[in-house]
C-alpha cells in the first residue's frame, strides 16, 4: 500500500494531467508531483502541449535540489527515448531523485523501457498507484497507442424517444443551450470532428470548438474531418474555413469499401498517422451507423432532451444489428443533468473475438 503522502500526491497528478486534453496529441497527457526527502511536496507539472517539457521537467525545475533523493510521482511511465525532448527517466536520475512511482505503464514501444533504464540506476520503482484513475484520464491517448487507431467518441443530441429531427427536418435546437455548450467543450478536449457531408449539405456548420455566449473561438481547435466519398463538399462550405484545420476525406483520398464509400477503418488508421489521437464522431445517424458497424466506436455521449415528436429521423441509422442479442452493449460510466436535458456517458463494450 502506498502512503497518504504517495496516494495525494498521485491524485494530484491524475488532476495536474488533465489540464493537458486537447493540446498534447499525438503526445499523452501526463501529470507529476515531487515529494523530498521528508514526503512533502516541491515540484508539480503536466505536460502541456506537444513538443512543450514533460510533466517531470516542469516538475524537477520547481523543485531544483530538494528533488535530491525525494520521489517521483507520475501518472505514466517516464519516457526513455529522445524526441523533441530528452528522456525524462535520465532528467529523473540527473537529479538524484530516489524513487519513482507510477500510475500507467507506458505501452508506445518507442518510448517505453524508463522504468527498467531507472531501475538500473539504483532507484526504486513502484508502478500501479492510482492506475485506474490514470487510465481513466488518459484513455484516449492509451486505446489509440494500443490499438492504432483513434479513440472515438459517438456524440449525438435527441428526443427521449429517439428522434434526432422532426417529421419535417428542423433539428435546430432539440438540445438546451448548456447542453450546447457542453458540446463544444467536448470538441475543445478532442483532436478531431467527424462529420459525414450529409450534414455538411444540410447544416453547413463550422465544427469549430466556441464559447456560446460571444462567439468566441477556443484556443484549441480541432482538425474537421468530412468524411465525402465522391467530394461533394461545397467550395464555400464553413467547415474549409481559416478558423481550425480541415480535411475533406473522399474515397479516392483514403481507400474505398465494399460500397464504394469511404472505408472507415482505413480514414481511422489513416487519421492516427496524422496525430489524431481522440476524434468525436458528431455526423448523421447513417455515418454513425457504419462506424458502429465497423467496431470502431469506444465511448457514445447522449444528449436526451426532455421532448417527444414520435416521427422523424432516428438518431442512430442501420449499426448492422439484426436482431437482439447482436445489439451494441454499453456500460453506463455517467448519467448527469446539464441544463434541461440529460447527459449519458457509456462506452461500448468489446465483444469477445
Amino acid at each position: 500500500m502506498p502512503s497518504v503522502a504517495i496516494d495525494e500526491a498521485m491524485r494530484r497528478a491524475v488532476l495536474l494531467a488533465a489540464r493537458g486534453l486537447g493540446t498534447t496529441s499525438p503526445n499523452p497527457v501526463v501529470g507529476c508531483v515531487l515529494l523530498d526527502s521528508a514526503g512533502e511536496p516541491v515540484g508539480e507539472g503536466f505536460h502541456a502541449y506537444a513538443g512543450g517539457p514533460h510533466a517531470e521537467i516542469v516538475a524537477l525545475a520547481q523543485a531544483g535540489e530538494r528533488a535530491r533523493g525525494g520521489t517521483a510521482v507520475v501518472t505514466l511511465e517516464p519516457c526513455d527515448h529522445t524526441g523533441r525532448t530528452g528522456p525524462c527517466s535520465g532528467a529523473l536520475i540527473r537529479a538524484g531523485v530516489a524513487r519513482v512511482v507510477i500510475a500507467v505503464p507506458d505501452p508506445d514501444p518507442v518510448a517505453a523501457g524508463g522504468a527498467d533504464t531507472l531501475r538500473a540506476a539504483g532507484i526504486e520503482v513502484v508502478t500501479g498507484v492510482r492506475a485506474a484513475e490514470a487510465e481513466a484520464g488518459n484513455i484516449a491517448w492509451l486505446t489509440a497507442v494500443r490499438r492504432g487507431r483513434p479513440y472515438l467518441t459517438w456524440k449525438y443530441a435527441a428526443t427521449l424517444d429517439g428522434r434526432s429531427a422532426a417529421a419535417d427536418g428542423t433539428s435546430m435546437w432539440i438540445t438546451s443551450e448548456p447542453a450546447r455548450m457542453d458540446v463544444h467543450a467536448l470538441r475543445g478536449a478532442t483532436d478531431a470532428v467527424i462529420v459525414g457531408v450529409g450534414t455538411v449539405l444540410a447544416d453547413n456548420p463550422r465544427l469549430t470548438a466556441r464559447n456560446l455566449r460571444d462567439g468566441s473561438l477556443a484556443i484549441h481547435q480541432p482538425l474537421r474531418v468530412v468524411v465525402d466519398s465522391s467530394g461533394r463538399t461545397p467550395a464555400d462550405a464553413l467547415v474549409r474555413d481559416a478558423a481550425a484545420p480541415s480535411w475533406i476525406a473522399t474515397a479516392a483520398d483514403v481507400g474505398a469499401g465494399p460500397d464504394g464509400r469511404v472505408d472507415l477503418s482505413r480514414l481511422t488508421t489513416e487519421l492516427y498517422r496524422r496525430g489524431v489521437r481522440s476524434a468525436l464522431l458528431e455526423g448523421g445517424p447513417e455515418l454513425a451507423g457504419g462506424f458502429l458497424r465497423a467496431g470502431l466506436v469506444d465511448r457514445v455521449v447522449g444528449y436526451l432532451a426532455p421532448r417527444l415528436l414520435g416521427a422523424g429521423p432516428a438518431a442512430l441509422g442501420d449499426a448492422g444489428v439484426t436482431t437482439l442479442t447482436d445489439a451494441i452493449d454499453l456500460d453506463l460510466a455517467d448519467i448527469d443533468r446539464v441544463g434541461t436535458d440529460l447527459r449519458i456517458t457509456a462506452t461500448v463494450r468489446q465483444r469477445e473475438a
